[in-house]
């Protein structure tokens, strides 16, 4: 591994969004785009905002996160070196695997029994809540930009007063008669 002082300080970037690619892939930003593979079409994790959440201090694990790409890239060149995989020094190791490879040791990383498991399915979540549910935006802000995530999951536009409202039971019935008592703003009497 590339001491500190010998690392440029976008390998740090770059294996975060690597890490989130690999868990929910988007398709290359650019030519020669290493940190996403362009395992899939459309926008994954890295376009949905993953960066912004898993630096959020409101999540918890910003100051984890210079340790866990260090951890992360000593564990991808073990790996690669397991595989017979000559790694490009002028990225990060965990950025020179190939998509399948970085899936594979994600795989072993967060699998029943790995003494990490917790620490890596919790960068896992953080990654794809990015793309699910956009908390580093507010709701509105993030679909009326045409968020990823929520337009791929077909999350409602609010009505034009700014609320969501529904004129369809989500279960398409009602789950319970409402109760006598009940006002018309909806509170018991």
């Amino acid at each position: 591994m590339t001491p500190d002082n010998l690392r440029p300080p976008e390998w740090w970037t770059m294996t975060l969004e690597a890490f989130a690619d690999t868990v929910l892939p988007g398709e290359r930003r650019w030519d020669g785009d290493r940190a996403v593979a362009g395992a899939a079409t459309g926008d994954g994790a890295v376009a949905a905002g993953a960066l912004e959440v898993l630096q959020d201090p409101a999540g918890g694990i910003a100051g984890l996160l210079d340790g866990l790409v260090d951890d992360l890239n000593e564990h991808a060149a073990q790996y690669a070196a397991e595989l017979g995989v000559v790694l490009d020094d002028a990225v990060p190791a965990f950025v020179g695997l190939q998509y399948a490879e970085r899936a594979g040791l994600l795989q072993r990383l967060t699998a029943a029994g790995h003494p990490e498991k917790e620490v890596w399915v919790g960068l896992v979540m953080f990654s794809y809540m990015a793309f699910d549910a956009a908390p580093h935006m507010h709701t509105v802000d993030a679909i009326a930009d045409g968020h990823p995530g929520l337009r791929l999951l077909g999350f409602q536009r609010p009505d034009a007063t700014g609320l969501w409202r529904f004129d369809a039971f989500s279960y398409g019935r009602p789950l319970a008669d409402l109760h006598p008592d009940t006002t018309p703003t909806g509170s018991p009497a």
